[in-house]
Order: structure tokens, then sequence, then C-alpha cells
């Protein structure tokens, strides 16, 4: 397997406080939670939230990082995101709305849906994914 992705690894820890995780990254700290129709705080992003804001941090920069080097004017594009479930067998379906201003055409827009296909985070969540999990 090839190395790490992040240069630090990421920590998280849950005390006593039911849901309530402090996520430790290179540069600080985030909080994730449940909603409170399931007994969380809501004092946080739950992981459904979390991944799905991945994806969309990573398209937006993606196409950002494209668009900025044709130089094109397109200041502002808009994510939307949400997931559903077929529980047998186990099928997870994302949907990506990408919105951009009515100025841009369809031959453009097609081009930029392509460049948001390869982006990192797209690309890990289409393929095949395995977890070594360790318990220590």
């Amino acid at each position: 397997m090839g190395n790490p992705l992040l240069e630090k690894d990421i920590v998280a820890t849950i005390g006593e406080q039911k849901y309530y995780v402090e996520v430790v990254w290179r540069n600080g700290s985030f909080f994730m939670d449940e909603p409170k129709n399931i007994d969380g705080q809501d004092l946080g992003p739950d992981p459904y939230t979390t991944l799905l804001a991945s994806l969309a941090g990573c398209t937006l920069s993606t196409l950002r990082m494209y668009i900025s080097r044709k130089g094109w004017n397109i200041p502002e594009i808009k994510v939307v995101l949400n997931m559903q479930q077929e529980p047998n067998p186990l099928h997870t379906l994302i949907k990506r709305e990408i919105i951009f201003p009515d100025s841009i055409d369809a031959d453009l827009k097609d081009r930029l849906l392509n460049i948001a296909r390869k982006c990192p985070v797209s690309r890990i969540l289409e393929n095949h994914i395995s977890i070594d999990t360790l318990i220590i």
C-alpha cells in the first residue's frame, strides 16, 4: 500500500457524554455529535454530515483550482449533497448537485462535471475501500 495521505493521523476521543466526539487533526480540533432526535446534543456535525462535507469541500476545491488555471470568470459554485441507503444488500447513493451561475453554457458545465468526478474524495468513494482495524 502507498504512503499515508495525511501528514499526521487524525485522533478522535469520546468521553462519557453520549455521541460527543473530539477530533484532533494536524492544525486543531473540532467536535462531532448526533442530532437531538437520537439523544445527541447537536453540538457538531454528525458522521454522515462530515463525510458529505469532505466530498463537498474536495469537489469545490478541485473545480476552483481548474477554473482558476483556465482563467475563467466563475465567481461562485455551490454543491448540495445528501445520501440515501437501501438495506439488503447495503447500497448507499450519494446525490451531488453542482450549481453554477446561469451564464455558464451546457458544454462548459459538462466539462466541469468531468473535473468534479475526478476530485480525490470522489475517486475514493467511487472505488473499493478497505478498513484495516486493530484493537490495541
